[in-house]
């Protein structure tokens, strides 16, 4: 299960609107790279593939995931942080061990 707070679901509401996809969704991912091993991948989209899991969020706000990256994004909570510091979505991964410092990579 992958779940999103109110504020990660505010911000692809938002985000979605402004793509002019207002019945599209989030895919999140994992690819091999960045600076820690795996990283972080997003990608607007207009419908799941068939193969997707989906999973909704507050405001039946939708995001999809291959089964693949699912292994590594099980019980994951996806936030948005807009302090003056930073901006942009956070994971909070129970299989991350590390990440680094940019916050989009990570290690097993």
């Amino acid at each position: 299960m992958v779940a999103m707070t109110g504020n990660a679901a505010a911000q692809i509401q938002k985000l979605l609107l402004k793509q002019q996809m207002p019945g599209g969704g989030l895919r999140v991912g994992v690819k091999a790279g960045g600076c820690s091993g795996f990283e972080y991948v997003f990608e607007w989209e207009a419908a799941p593939k068939d193969t997707d899991l989906v999973f909704e969020g507050p405001n039946g706000v939708r995001v999809w995931v291959d089964p693949r990256s699912h292994r590594l994004l099980d019980g994951t909570t996806l936030d948005y942080d807009s302090s003056l510091l930073s901006r942009g979505f956070v994971f909070q991964n129970p299989h991350a061990k590390s990440t680094c410092g940019c916050g989009v990579s990570f290690t097993v």
